[in-house]
């Protein structure tokens, strides 16, 4: 579980830096718009898909070597 949840906070946390970049809504409209633009359910899907393969390849290459 530590694996997964550190896997959506490293999504997330990516998600909401890119929200500050030069075009992205985080510089315009502040923290609160672009927290808002980026918890979103597909967002959530995405990352807890992306969570479960990384631990599903990270545990298999962990038994094998």
């Amino acid at each position: 579980m530590i694996e997964v949840g550190f896997i959506i906070f490293l999504f997330y946390s990516n998600l909401l830096m890119g929200e500050f970049e030069r075009s992205g809504i985080g510089q315009r409209e502040g923290l609160a718009r672009a927290v808002r633009d980026v918890l979103t359910a597909a967002n959530f899907e995405i990352a807890l898909m992306a969570a479960l393969l990384g631990y599903i390849l990270f545990e298999f290459l962990r038994k094998k070597f």
